[in-house]
This record gives C-alpha cells, sequence and structure tokens, in this order.
C-alpha cells in the first residue's frame, strides 16, 4: 500500500512538473521584417498578420502550449530601406530567432542575407515578394499574374475594336510582386488579341514617385485624347497618378491598377478615372504569411508557395466587394466578355 502510494505521488508530482514545464515554455521567437508603412495595402497586410499573432497566442494560453513573441522592425522606402532591410535581416540573423518573416523591399538585394538565415539553419517565410537567391521554407503573396491579367482582361472589354490602344505603363521592375503583375496585363492583351503600343514606361510605387510620375505624363502627353489607358503597378504610387490627372481635367484616360486602396475603390464608385482595380486581400494575406512561420517553427509541413487570389473591383462588382480584411468571397461569373467567364476565388498551392 505505501509503495502503491508513493507510485501515485510520484507520477503525480511528474505530470505536475510536466505542466508547469510546458506552461513556462516560452513562445517561438520571430523576427518580422516589414517593407513600408507609408504603402496602404502593406499597412493591411501587417495588421493581418499580427491579428493572426494575437489570435494564435489566445489560443494557446487557453491550450497551455508555445505561443509566438514578434520581433517586427520596418526598412521604409527607395534604396535607403533597401540597405537597411539587409542590415536587419543578418542582425535578426545573428539574433538566431525561430523563424524571420519578410516582405522583401528588393528581390534580389536579401539574396546573400538568406543563404546566411540557411547557413544558420533558421528558416525564412517571405510574404509580397519573394527572394531571387538562397532557399525559403515559405512563400506567401497575392496571385500577382491574375491580378495583371485582371485589368488587361477588363481594358480588352473596354475598348472593343480599338487599333492601336495607346498604354502608358507604370512599373516598378525591382520586386517580383510588381513583375508579376505587369506581366500578366500584357498576357492579356495579347491572349485577346488587343493591339497596342506603349508611349512611355514611368517608374512609381509610392505617394512621392506616383505624383512625379503623374506630371511627367501630363508633360509629356499634354493633348487630351492623346493617351487611351494607363496601367499602374499599384494603388501605393498609382493613386498619386490618378489624383494628378484628375486634377488636370484628364478624365478621357481609362486606368486599370493593382492593391484595393479604400481611395482607389472610391475613385472607381465615382467614376474617376480609375475603371478596375485588381484589389489584393491584404489582411488574409498577412495572416496566411504568420500561419506558415507558426508551423514552420512547429516543426509541421507548409506549401512552399501559397498564392492568395485577387478580386476585380470594377463598377459592376462594386456590391461584392468586401474590403482589404475580406473575407475571400466565392466564385462569380464577370460581367464583362472574358474567356474564362467565372472569378477564380481558391488560394493556389505548390507543395
Amino acid at each position: 500500500m505505501r509503495l502503491f502510494r508513493f507510485l501515485y505521488l510520484l507520477v503525480a508530482v511528474s505530470m505536475m512538473g510536466a505542466a508547469h514545464a510546458s506552461a513556462a515554455a516560452p513562445p517561438y521567437r520571430v523576427a518580422v521584417l516589414y517593407w513600408s508603412m507609408n504603402i496602404p495595402g502593406q499597412v493591411a497586410m501587417r495588421a493581418g498578420l499580427e491579428a493572426e499573432a494575437e489570435r494564435i497566442n489566445r489560443d494557446v494560453r487557453a491550450a497551455g502550449g508555445r505561443g509566438i513573441a514578434l520581433e517586427a522592425q520596418v526598412a521604409g522606402d527607395g534604396a535607403e530601406g533597401v540597405e537597411r532591410q539587409i542590415a536587419q535581416m543578418y542582425a535578426a540573423v545573428k539574433s538566431r530567432p525561430d523563424v524571420i518573416i519578410v516582405q522583401p523591399t528588393d528581390n534580389a538585394a536579401l539574396a546573400e542575407p538568406l543563404r546566411a538565415a540557411n547557413r544558420a539553419g533558421i528558416p525564412v517565410v517571405a510574404y509580397d515578394q519573394y527572394i531571387s537567391g538562397g532557399r525559403l521554407a515559405a512563400y506567401v503573396t497575392s496571385d500577382n499574374r491574375q491580378a495583371g491579367y485582371l485589368g488587361g482582361e477588363y481594358l480588352a472589354a473596354l475598348f472593343p475594336g480599338i487599333s492601336p490602344l495607346r498604354l502608358v505603363i507604370v512599373e516598378y521592375p525591382l520586386v517580383s510582386s510588381t513583375v508579376e503583375r505587369l506581366n500578366g496585363f500584357l498576357d492579356a492583351l495579347r491572349d485577346y488579341k488587343v493591339p497596342y503600343v506603349v508611349l512611355k514606361t514611368y517608374e512609381a510605387v509610392e505617394p512621392v514617385a506616383g505624383r512625379k510620375a503623374g506630371e511627367a505624363i501630363l508633360r509629356d502627353f499634354p493633348e487630351r485624347g492623346s493617351v487611351d489607358a494607363v496601367f499602374t503597378v499599384n494603388d501605393g504610387g498609382g493613386l498619386a497618378v490618378v489624383e494628378v490627372l484628375a486634377r488636370a481635367g484628364r478624365d478621357e484616360i481609362a486606368v486599370a491598377t493593382i492593391d484595393g486602396d479604400p481611395a482607389s475603390v472610391d475613385n472607381i464608385r465615382r467614376q474617376r478615372l480609375t475603371r478596375i482595380d485588381a484589389a489584393q486581400f491584404c489582411g488574409p494575406l498577412g495572416a496566411e504569411a504568420l500561419k506558415a512561420a507558426y508551423a514552420v517553427a512547429r516543426g509541421e509541413s507548409v506549401p512552399k508557395r501559397l498564392l492568395v487570389p485577387v478580386f476585380p473591383v470594377t463598377a459592376e462588382t462594386l456590391a461584392s466587394y468586401p474590403g482589404w480584411l475580406g473575407p475571400i468571397p466565392g466564385a462569380f461569373r464577370k460581367p464583362w466578355r472574358a474567356n474564362q467567364p467565372m472569378w477564380d476565388h481558391r488560394p493556389q498551392t505548390t507543395r
């Protein structure tokens, strides 16, 4: 009897110790390197990411598991931001977190810091943009080719029979998302057999550069009717382009853009130049990046690539668009001529 009681107490004490150790287990350290807080879509992605971290921490507190401790830094815009993020990533590797989440400012510039993380055995999850070099544990982004393609498809329906379509393009060739958007846009014009001429290209991805691009368009093409359409690779720069053109009375120009900034959606509602905005689901995108990082930290398998769909916001679809924070709606039939008449709402994954 005494032996039984002793064994019972020993097991009980052991279980209590294990429970205490579990409760006291430190959270996973997650270094998060954001790009910009001047681009509203990226701010919304951060909000989605951090809200998901809070949700996970609430759940694990109730279950007694390991939560997440975010260690966040912001790189900033322009060349200075690229250099700052390189230093931030090297510093993150040196601090040896359980996982690094990064929203790259430049596809190529972070290749060597990523390799440094690989050598240190620290998994890296990239979101929004890719890193050209090294190994990523996971990559989460919007379906950027789909975003550009929807813009080209809509302009093809808007300008039937025009030859050629006179285009101005506002691009940003330094990150994967904007390159994929432009490629998708031009692919759509090709698939729909729309003859076009690119009158000129400008570079902008944030408001200051966007305003300069808009002013340059007015200088280079001062006559009404000299430009049919403008394609901008994001609302960060594109909204400023639209503002400059609208103030100059150039409402004959049709603008196709990407991101789903509420101000851009309002321009569609007011019929103010912008005809289509392929909107990201920024909150869900940030949340998916955090989910992937948490799974990686726990040693779980995750898709190597996850593409979050984008929503074509137009005058015809405004009522169905839920906004940046989602939820992602179901499939619907596009109310314009399209080779693929149904909008595809399913995330695409690659293992």
